[in-house]
């Protein structure tokens, strides 16, 4: 069908809501106050039929990523919906072409999602590279946890803000994937941050440096039935995760279930007991990558490897990123320029994973996102190698 795709304008708020509501679920008839005015680091994006209706929508996210201890900056989709009865015409692709470009304009490197499910994303270039996960472990577990008495857990303050936030940055560095927790799309007061959750415990050294958080919200009951979340559990040292572990095990008695949202791996499963622990949910995540050169620019990478390869890039929506390219990578840093023979075809989806890490060429292969000689597999092999990624934020 014809189709006018454009960003929205205000009065178009309630339109887009609306449809909203309709593919994913709203309970609320009326929109909330605020949901329809202008949302600071949002741009949404709609195709409208030639009657100027609404028929598909998603909105751009402005965001960053951190990849080998560099932020990346990204384009968090969201909110992607069809009107029911024009499903299957295209005019998602055609939405999310025309976002991806223009965040593209605005200095987006790469781009992430939930998806739904994947298959449509992946006929975009996204790959799915991690996943978010809620881990339910029961409370007693953690009761038997020793808590080390060079560290003091407390109730966090609001002077204790800038530390949580750096403590969060800190472990975002050292891992792959772990958002910004910063700019429009983030209230960093201190307000912000504390009136997020039920409760917020630090972990504190003799000296009285933070060296971890914990931040929880209680469910409901207190009788078997009864859990404690915990959206975030970040140490810097052993001590101060073993002594929040401790913390949260002495809720055995009032709540008996804890669920934890836990990157894998992750510290806290080498410090307490998690035997009885299952998966409570499990959210795949996608990314594929926007502006490769200035992706591989942007993040970092294995300071030791040093090499080059030949890679023929394939993107049809994405056709910058197309055609023969020379990926070379030095002290930590990389580049992709034009060029080289193409020795080696990559996909968009092949070259999605090769960016987020944690990956391995012979997988790339054998599902078809990678073909060509083999002899530079290692090279590949190491820089893909780093963390695996993760979110605990989901949007």
């Amino acid at each position: 069908m014809t189709a006018e795709i454009r960003p929205l304008a205000a009065p178009e708020f309630a339109a887009a809501w609306q449809m909203s509501r309709l593919a994913f679920g709203g309970g609320d008839r009326q929109p909330p106050d605020g949901a329809l005015g202008e949302r600071p680091g949002r741009q949404s994006w709609g195709a409208f039929d030639s009657a100027g209706r609404l028929v598909a929508k998603a909105v751009d996210r402005e965001q960053g990523h951190w990849f080998g201890g560099r932020l990346v900056p990204a384009s968090g989709v969201a909110g992607v919906a069809v009107a029911p009865e024009l499903r299957g015409t295209g005019l998602a692709r055609r939405v999310l072409t025309a976002l991806l470009g223009a965040a593209r304009q605005r200095g987006a490197m790469i781009s992430t999602l939930f998806p739904t499910v994947p298959d449509p994303y992946r006929r975009l270039g996204y790959e799915e590279v991690g996943a978010l996960v809620w881990t339910a472990l029961p409370t007693a577990d953690l009761a038997r946890a020793a808590r080390p008495p060079e560290v003091r857990p407390r109730t966090a303050e609001q002077a204790d803000v800038p530390a949580l936030l750096e403590i969060y940055r800190t472990v975002a560095r050292l891992g792959a994937g772990l958002l910004e927790r910063s700019g429009p799309l983030f209230d960093t007061t201190a307000h912000g941050v504390l009136a997020g959750h039920d409760g917020i415990t630090v972990a504190e050294s003799g000296a009285g440096e933070i060296e971890g958080f914990a931040s929880w919200d209680r469910g409901p009951g207190y009788d078997v039935a009864a859990w404690l979340s915990v959206p975030d559990l970040l140490g810097l040292t052993a001590r101060a995760t073993t002594a929040l572990l401790a913390t949260l095990g002495t809720w055995a008695p009032v709540a008996p279930a804890l669920r934890l949202r836990l990157p894998d791996p992750d510290p806290a499963t080498k410090l307490a007991s998690f035997a009885g622990a299952s998966v409570h949910s499990r959210d795949p995540w996608m990314l594929r990558v926007i502006d490769a050169s200035a992706a591989v620019s942007a993040r970092g990478w294995p300071m030791q490897l040093q090499g080059s390869i030949d890679l023929l890039v394939e993107d049809e929506v994405c056709p910058w990123n197309a055609g023969p390219h020379r990926l070379s990578l030095s002290g930590g840093h990389g580049t992709l320029t034009p060029g080289g023979s193409g020795a080696v075809r990559l996909t968009a989806r092949g070259l999605a994973l090769l960016f987020a890490g944690g990956t391995d060429p012979s997988l790339l292969r054998r599902a078809g996102l990678m073909a060509g000689p083999s002899h530079d597999d290692g090279f590949l092999q190491v820089l893909s190698a780093g963390p695996s990624p993760a979110l605990l934020d989901y949007f």
